[in-house]
């Protein structure tokens, strides 16, 4: 079981700071997988009188990651990053170069926990969905 560490801004951030706090990360060597999670936005307006039209938000564009463009569909508020480290003292120094990273990537406050917050193996549920 990988430790993660769990990033909450203090208010959704767009796709131009999300990109800047994805590419400062990336330069981590130990981050094995990051998740986003925030508000969605949906291609085509879900209810009211302009359901079925098209969702022009500006926030909802493709980002560039690394050497890659990703199709940002999120207001985003939380960052998962799942680490590889072999012991307690690389996981410390790991949230205190995250710490550094985000004081200069995020413009807001954020918080940053660690501990597990994705599954990591099947439970009940998931056996009973196969059958």
């Amino acid at each position: 079981m990988l430790p993660e560490i769990r990033i909450t801004t203090e208010r959704l951030l767009g796709a131009e700071s999300t990109e800047k706090v994805l590419n400062a990360l990336s330069a981590l060597g130990n981050i094995r997988q990051i998740t986003l999670k925030g508000e969605n936005l949906p291609a085509k307006i879900n209810s009211g009188p302009n359901k079925g039209i098209d969702n022009n938000h500006p926030e909802r564009r493709k980002i560039k990651f690394g050497d890659q463009e990703i199709l940002l569909t999120k207001l985003v508020g939380d960052f998962f990053l799942e680490l590889e480290v072999e012991n307690e003292d690389m996981l410390n120094a790991s949230v205190e170069d995250i710490g550094r990273i985000c004081k200069t990537a995020i413009p807001v406050g954020f918080t940053i926990d660690v501990g597990r917050y994705s599954k990591y193996r099947p439970t009940l549920s998931d056996y009973k969905l196969r059958c």
